[in-house]
């Protein structure tokens, strides 16, 4: 919680004018609060009193907080609302900063931008009664007529052409992409009265629990399972935009509900592998990728895949290739380690896994060519090459997955990889 300060608050007949409205900002923010919350909150500060801050603060949070991945969000929000009256102007900070001309030097805490968009949508439409006694400041106007993009354009532009607003939705878009996949068949049977193979063992033990006459031919069918989905994605300094983008898309398809994958692993490499499964569990995205940065110390680093693919086949490959696994690798392939060591290391991880694609930014230029070592020693092993961009191109992973045979650029890029 914020540092304690004077409390702001209006006389007691706009109590429940003001709390309604910030119970509105925390249901825009995704905090499931409904009437009869409010209506708890009123009475609760109505008999708890809001003379002291720490007081009024508890009494809320009792009130509208559930979970734990709540809570951050609504302590930005009653920040934002109850501490600040001039909360409007910090907001636009927040989710414009090139208004000020420059990057606010403290990193933007998880939930802040969203505490900040959801009291923003409902400034305008209903400003809070403390506001209304203030000296009237200067309207700030922003004309975002010729930023504005749609859906469309947006699944078509690059993720390092994207300004602040687009890239806000386009992480709103990445959210409702969705990943599914085909159960596989399994050597494993299981007793099925529609099934196509005979069951001859619980066909004669039915048959002895009937004094050895067959009455009936037990039949069995094939189990199915679900496959892991492995992600390794690229944070060094080349793939940076792209990275924050693939981890926003990677964090909708572990919280995907439905989407038939085992369990969703996903790793961060630049000079050394992390493992940040567990964050992305978490249910905030932007609690979520704070926490998997802080603990990838080399965002925006070098690049050493071979190391890093090493440090995977050794300590995690077995552990989590299990099944079928899927594994999506996530780099433009831009290597400075030996490249015959990469290529051990891509042959061992394509061997493990049932298919490995690579998504591979690079492709959004028509003229890439195999050039580079790193490519050039990658691109045997890989079940499927393809581009990783913009959205339209992370939407059509689905399609790579449901189509093992599709290997994507590959094919022509071996075709260049012959000629040179």
């Amino acid at each position: 919680m914020p540092d304690y300060a004077p409390l702001d608050i209006p006389d007691h007949g706009k109590l429940t004018h003001n709390i309604t409205h910030f119970a509105r900002a925390l249901r825009k923010a995704g905090l499931p609060v409904g009437p009869g919350r409010v209506v708890e909150a009123i009475r609760a500060v109505e008999a708890a009193g809001f003379s002291s801050k720490p007081d009024f603060y508890w009494t809320l949070h009792a009130c509208f907080v559930s979970k734990p991945e709540h809570r951050t969000v609504f302590r930005q929000i009653f920040r934002l609302y109850w501490r600040d009256p001039r909360y409007l102007e910090h907001m636009m900070a927040m989710l414009l900063p090139a208004i000020r001309g420059v990057q606010e030097d403290r990193p933007a805490e998880a939930g802040e931008k969203r505490a900040a968009e959801a009291l923003l949508d409902g400034a305008n439409r209903d400003l809070p009664d403390r506001a209304k006694g203030e000296e009237e400041e200067a309207r700030v106007e922003i004309d975002a007529s010729r930023t504005a993009s749609s859906e469309e354009k947006l699944r078509s532009l690059d993720f390092e052409q994207m300004s602040t607003a687009e890239m806000a939705a386009a992480k709103r878009m990445l959210a409702r992409l969705t990943l599914p996949v085909k159960p596989l068949q399994s050597r494993r049977t299981k007793a099925d009265l529609l099934g196509h193979r005979a069951d001859w063992r619980g066909t004669m033990r039915a048959a002895i629990r009937q004094g050895g006459e067959v009455t009936r031919l037990s039949l069995r069918s094939r189990r199915t399972r679900w496959p892991n989905l492995v992600a390794l994605c690229d944070i060094s300094g080349s793939m940076s935009q792209y990275s924050r983008a693939v981890l926003h898309f990677l964090h909708a398809v572990s919280n995907e509900q439905g989407a038939g994958w085992a369990r969703v692993h996903a790793f961060t490499f630049g000079t050394r592998l992390t493992n940040i499964t567990r964050h992305l569990a978490t249910r905030d995205v932007d609690a979520a990728l704070k926490a998997a940065g802080r603990q990838a110390r080399d965002w925006e680093g070098g690049t050493r895949i071979g190391h890093c693919l090493h440090a995977f086949n050794r300590d995690w490959s077995r552990r989590v290739l299990g099944s079928g696994a899927v594994v999506l690798l996530i780099t433009d392939g831009l290597d400075r380690d030996d490249p015959d060591r990469l290529g051990r290391e891509m042959e061992r991880l394509a061997l493990s896994a049932r298919q490995v694609i690579w998504v591979n930014p690079l492709l959004r230029w028509d003229g890439f060519a195999p050039k580079a070592q790193g490519v050039r020693a990658m691109l045997p092993h890989v079940t499927s090459l393809r581009a990783g961009h913009n959205i339209a191109a992370l939407g059509a992973l689905a399609d790579a997955i449901s189509r093992p045979g599709d290997g994507g650029e590959k094919a022509r890029l071996m075709a260049l990889m012959g000629d040179t």
